[in-house]
């Protein structure tokens, strides 16, 4: 079996999803973003794609990721590693259908019946929040996520702290004791304000605070979990097990977020769920994706006995309404139920694409940007 072709979908909201087919018949589904690059991301994959992996057999998923990662000597980084993603991916789909079972068959079996996944809340101001929190909780989620809200300075008033403890409490109040939740830094805070805002986030029971420094700043986690109980996690920034090494070595994180369409698809973030493993280090992966990067990263949790905990953004609860499950054949195959997704069996990611669907929309021009922010004075703020 050989490489023959391969397409690329830019879709709405700010996804692209690759297809690569073979001269079998057998096709496979990826996903390689950046979210704001992609266009960048597409050269990247035809680059790939073109030069090392037409006529190839897919099968040689191992050899195949470690050519296209050490075949250049200028490596990593996020354009690269996703788009490095997203082929893994596709031929991990491959070989999984020409098998006829699920990739994480082919990874060992499978260690857990079905995933806990946590819905994201947003909004503002913190009664917004404990709404939509209400309803969610109503529709079975048990675990919640929320992001630091706006701009924060890197002297920030005490208001201003309030203001985020607030969001917490409301939140927190909302779901009761029986429901995890998290918190996202985002990476907006500067050391001494993530310090201060740490402390006064104590008493509310996190499971977790996502990305309290920017990836820039990661010498400093050992320093912030030395005085706090809240685990910490980060990872969704960075883009392979080399770049989260020192991290778990330093032993500053309790969790790690890797994302299946940045730290090098599914062969990397199965390796790397095995090398957190050795340091007690549980891992949610990151996941604000579309339905292909969420079987991906999935499959990887079926079969990783310390991936705890599974982000998504598809309104999985709600299938028949969910816009972006539409890319999907049978928009049901993430059975949610009680605040768990059930184990997907169907071959390779276990979903099937709607293919006339991804070409209608793939008509749209998508060209989503992250937010450019700004303090009060004029200078630019992290988003």
């Amino acid at each position: 079996m050989q490489i023959v072709n391969y397409e690329l979908f830019a879709v709405p909201p700010r996804w692209l999803l690759l297809k690569l087919e073979t001269d079998e018949g057998v096709v496979g589904w990826g996903e390689p973003i950046v979210q704001g690059r992609l266009e960048t991301v597409r050269t990247a994959v035809s680059e790939l794609v073109e030069e090392h992996l037409l006529n190839e057999d897919p099968l040689r998923t191992t050899y195949h990721w470690r050519k296209l990662y050490q075949s250049a000597y200028f490596r990593g980084g996020p354009v690269l590693m996703s788009a490095l993603s997203g082929i893994d991916q596709a031929l991990w789909d491959i070989k999984g259908r020409y098998y006829d079972v699920p990739v994480h068959q082919l990874l060992g079996g499978h260690v857990r019946d079905r995933m806990l996944v946590y819905k994201w809340m947003g909004g503002n101001p913190a009664e917004e929040i404990a709404q939509a929190a209400i309803q969610c909780h109503d529709q079975g989620y048990r675990a919640f996520k929320t992001n630091l809200p706006h701009e924060f300075y890197p002297l920030a008033t005490p208001a201003r702290i309030d203001q985020v403890v607030e969001q917490i409490a409301a939140l927190r109040n909302a779901v009761g004791d029986e429901a995890l939740v998290g918190f996202d830094f985002h990476g907006r805070v500067s050391k001494p304000m993530a310090h201060k805002l740490i402390n006064r986030l104590e008493s509310y029971d996190l499971a977790f605070i996502d990305q309290p420094l920017p990836p820039e700043q990661i010498d400093g986690f050992k320093a912030l979990s030395d005085q706090t109980t809240i685990p910490l996690a980060t990872g969704e920034r960075l883009y392979s097990r080399y770049d989260f090494k020192q991290l778990l070595v330093d032993g500053g994180v309790s969790i790690i977020q890797p994302d299946v369409s940045h730290v090098g698809g599914i062969t990397e973030m199965w390796r790397l769920a095995s090398m957190a493993e050795a340091f007690d280090v549980a891992v949610v992966p990151h996941c604000p994706l579309g339905p292909v990067a969420l079987a991906a990263s999935l499959q990887v949790g079926f079969c990783s006995q310390n991936v705890v905990l599974q982000e998504q953004d598809l309104d999985v609860h709600d299938p028949e309404s969910s816009q972006w499950l539409a890319y999907l054949d049978d928009p049901k195959v993430f059975d949610f139920q009680n605040g768990y997704i059930e184990r997907l069996i169907g071959p390779g990611l276990g979903i099937e694409i709607d293919e006339d669907v991804v070409r209608e929309k793939a008509q749209t021009r998508v060209n989503w940007h992250s937010p450019i922010w700004h303090h009060e004075d004029g200078s630019l703020a992290e988003w």
